[in-house]
């Protein structure tokens, strides 16, 4: 039979036995299905997410954290509350709930209250709390910071319960540290290895006096002069277990005072972080 066109060909493809099949089922009539039948026969997983709309429970379980800051008088003791979702299943979640503050010290009163109350807040939100972390650490104190135990410099009080609620995060699995590979560790240890020997080796010579002239200086030293500019200084723990040399600046990258000159170059002993490199 011919067919007549009488429109411009824009385009063709070839008819298959399979389009001619698809056409041929389309119009077979089905019978419709009730969406509650559909529903029913869909297997769901019912998992709960975080959402203003959960009610608290009687019971939360929670940690209490302390800080003993030189820019209070008294210690400050933050207190985390978790809630568990989908306990007892493989989609058991652990999110923060509420947080709260408790000193002897009234200076703070205010802000604490009125922080707790709007962290506490953005818990029960849902979604991802953890930027809270990085705007709360983010806080400078115009007076100056501070070094807590370990020689981790804190640059506010705020920054410090922003360090906790980090420390509470990465505890719950909602927070995870990337942790160093088996090669950088090797490598951090090697050099703190090394400015070990080398200050045991420059105490040792130092320890020997080679001339008269050394000896006078030590002399003078024990009389309470200058120390020699060549001689060497310990080791001594900071804190948390932490052993870093008494010189050594901070570092920008973990906040810690353990930055030392290693052949020329800045050298962190405690995340490996090196200006050369």
């Amino acid at each position: 039979m011919a067919v007549k066109i009488d429109k411009k060909i824009k385009g063709y493809s070839v008819l298959t036995p399979e389009d001619k099949a698809r056409e041929a089922a389309a119009l077979i009539p089905t019978a419709s299905v009730p969406r509650e039948t559909v529903e029913k026969e869909t297997p769901q997983d019912n998992i709960i997410q975080m959402h203003e709309r959960i009610e608290r429970p009687e019971v939360l379980i929670g940690s209490t954290y302390k800080i003993k800051s030189p820019l209070v008088e008294h210690a400050m003791y933050v207190t985390i509350n978790d809630i568990v979702l989908n306990a007892g299943t493989e989609h058991e979640l652990r999110r923060p709930f509420e947080i709260f503050v408790n000193s002897k010290s009234m200076e703070h009163f205010q802000w604490i209250v009125a922080l707790t109350r709007i962290m506490s807040a953005v818990f029960r939100k849902g979604g991802d709390v953890t930027f809270l972390v990085d705007e709360m650490k983010a806080v400078f104190d115009p007076r100056g910071g501070y070094f807590k135990a370990g020689g981790v410099y804190m640059p506010s009080l705020v920054a410090e319960l922003g360090a906790i609620v980090e420390e509470h995060m990465k505890s719950i699995g909602l927070i995870h540290d990337p942790e160093m590979s088996a090669h950088q560790r090797a490598i951090l240890a090697e050099k703190r290895k090394q400015y070990e020997d080398r200050a045991k080796k420059n105490s040792d010579v130092s320890a020997v006096p080679s001339s008269p002239a050394v000896a006078g200086e030590d002399a003078r030293r024990a009389d309470g002069g200058s120390a020699v500019p060549g001689s060497s200084e310990d080791i001594a723990v900071t804190g948390d277990g932490a052993s870093f040399p008494p010189s050594a600046t901070l570092c920008h990258k973990c906040s810690t005072k353990a930055l030392v000159i290693m052949d020329g170059c800045a050298t962190c002993l405690n995340c490996g972080y090196s200006k050369c490199g």
